[in-house]
């Protein structure tokens, strides 16, 4: 479902694009089994239409994200105001895969850099991996200068 406050093409907005290629960690909320909501730190990569985040195998959303996929994220920068958040919906598909994800090792480098990330990412090698995507269905930025949460919106 969409509204007056959410529009996809919001990704390509600056506020956005500087979010999404920025150092800051998601937050990726999710309900569990019980009902009750989780919100994790998480690592991502944006590859122009995907959020996508690799995680361990064992990762305890992933034994919920199947039965539960609708998601959400935000990725904020709260270092000076005027703060900015990036907020996104959708639906999660998880894939298991037996190694590190192209994804992950790409967003490891962004946080990383090169050299760190080589020697972070040896000890992931060679080991199950699951990739967690996730396709915006309802975006909405918050830059605190032109938009403002609802509650502070006229």
């Amino acid at each position: 479902m969409t509204d007056q406050l959410s529009d996809i093409s919001l990704l390509e907005d600056p506020v956005a694009r500087e979010l999404l290629s920025s150092k800051r960690m998601a937050h990726l909320a999710y309900t569990w089994s019980d009902g009750t909501p989780r919100v994790v730190p998480i690592g991502f990569h944006w590859d122009g239409a995907v959020v996508t985040m690799g995680t361990p195998p064992r990762a305890p959303k992933l034994r919920v994200l199947a039965e539960r996929p609708d998601v959400a994220i935000t990725i904020d920068d709260e270092s000076a105001f005027p703060f900015k958040a990036l907020l996104i919906r959708g639906r999660a598909s998880v894939e298991m895969l037996d190694d590190v994800s192209p994804e992950y090792e790409a967003s490891v480098i962004r946080y990383l850099g090169e050299d760190e990330a080589a020697a972070w990412l040896a000890g992931f090698r060679g080991q199950p991996m699951a990739r967690v995507s996730v396709r915006p269905t309802w975006v909405r930025i918050l830059d605190f200068v032109t938009r403002f949460p609802s509650a502070l919106s006229a």
